[in-house]
């Protein structure tokens, strides 16, 4: 008889042979890519997933009805969305946001609730304004006062190259690999890693499970964007630190923030904890809501996402972080004159000439551009925006 083939075919009911399997459970090239990031990252296993969202919500699966999330108070937009809105009042998990700088405040939450609280979540830098936390130190307190409790550190704005999480203490790292790993801007998934046996087989079971799967063409194309991520970390943080080191001095704006400048407030931390500092800058521009208008209509490219090739810049106020409430948005101190800059791979000298021509219109504008959004919704998409119209 004439075999036919497919690829979940079995040659034999008796052994299950992994790249047989159905591929939501797994096939050879979404593998590869796991293996390669579980190097970069300095981890035994890599969990692939088909966006950073699906990523972060497979950890927060590993949390029971009932236990606590921790979270750093300054979190993307989707992150804390996801927390607030969906594992809070539809799982049963209880959420606190919290300022890791202080030390204080975060020992007084463990403490408060050491037999509840079962995951720390983290990102450093934060986004969109660039805070630095000593993972060490955080992993340090939490192992000496709820040592059941896991840290997870969402580790997309450095990427593998620039910090290594599990290095300095945490259990799990998480990645949105549609940023700086596929690095292209044409793939959107997402990667946990961690050094513990256990959680990665609970992951890999939430994995299949819930079907959060990327296909192995995303597996393929984010796999190419790794080979790659060297020397576009390189390249891209070098142009970053040139820029925010020209910001820092330009009249249309009043403050810049970046892990590289000395006068970022953990500045020693980032020099410490991270093999450089990344490119992604955080400034303020002078004036108000036209201001930053002019400056974002008219340089780079206008998008939410980061961490690709070329420039993008973004209001987060409006865009990424629309869907934080209004009033942890100001003791954030995001606000719309508050602008993110992704900084890419192109000629140094070309982007800071077009923030130079840009910043010099905005300090001389006086309200000749209006930058307000007809209307500004939680659309519940990948990087957590609104709807805005020029």
């Amino acid at each position: 008889m004439r075999r036919r083939y497919s690829s979940y075919s079995h040659s034999t009911p008796f052994v299950l042979v992994l790249c047989v399997l159905p591929r939501r459970t797994g096939n050879p090239t979404r593998g590869a890519f796991e293996r390669a990031v579980a190097a970069a990252e300095k981890a035994q296993y890599c969990v692939a997933f088909s966006s950073g969202s699906a990523a972060i919500s497979a950890v927060v699966h590993l949390l029971s009805p009932g236990e606590k999330v921790l979270s750093i108070d300054d979190v993307y937009g989707g992150t804390q969305r996801y927390l607030r809105r969906i594992a809070s009042p539809r799982m049963g998990i209880e959420v606190d946001f919290v300022d890791f700088a202080d030390n204080q405040a975060v020992l007084g939450k463990l403490l408060a609730d050491a037999d509840k609280t079962k995951l720390i979540w983290l990102e450093t830098p934060t986004n969109p304004t660039l805070k630095v936390t000593d993972i060490e130190k955080v992993a340090t307190i939490t192992k000496r006062f709820n040592a059941s409790a896991l840290l997870a550190v969402d580790n997309t704005f450095c990427s593998p190259y620039f910090q290594n999480p599990l290095e300095h203490g945490a259990d799990v790292v998480v990645h949105s690999v549609t940023k700086y790993i596929g690095g292209h801007s044409d793939v959107v998934m997402g990667a946990v890693c961690t050094n513990d046996a256990e959680v990665y087989e609970q992951l890999r079971f939430f994995q299949n499970g819930m079907g959060a799967v990327p296909s192995p063409f995303d597996c393929y194309l984010a796999h190419r964007g790794l080979k790659t991520l060297h020397v576009r970390m390189e390249a891209a943080a070098r142009n970053a630190h040139a820029i925010a080191l020209f910001l820092e001095d330009h009249e249309g704006v009043t403050k810049v923030v970046y892990p590289g400048l000395k006068s970022h407030p953990q500045h020693d931390i980032a020099s410490r904890q991270q093999n450089g500092y990344g490119a992604m800058i955080t400034f303020y521009c002078v004036g108000g809501r036209e201001q930053s208008g002019i400056v974002l209509k008219n340089v780079f490219a206008l998008a939410e996402s980061l961490g690709a090739v070329e420039s993008l810049a973004e209001c987060p106020s409006l865009m990424t972080h629309a869907s934080v409430p209004d009033d942890q948005r100001a003791l954030l101190g995001i606000d719309d004159t508050l602008i993110r800059l992704s900084v890419g791979i192109e000629s140094c000298a070309d982007l800071v000439a077009d923030l130079d021509s840009v910043l010099n219109a905005a300090v001389k504008s006086t309200k000749q551009t209006s930058f307000l959004p007809s209307t500004t919704v939680d659309d519940g998409g990948e990087d957590g925006g609104g709807y805005w119209d020029w």
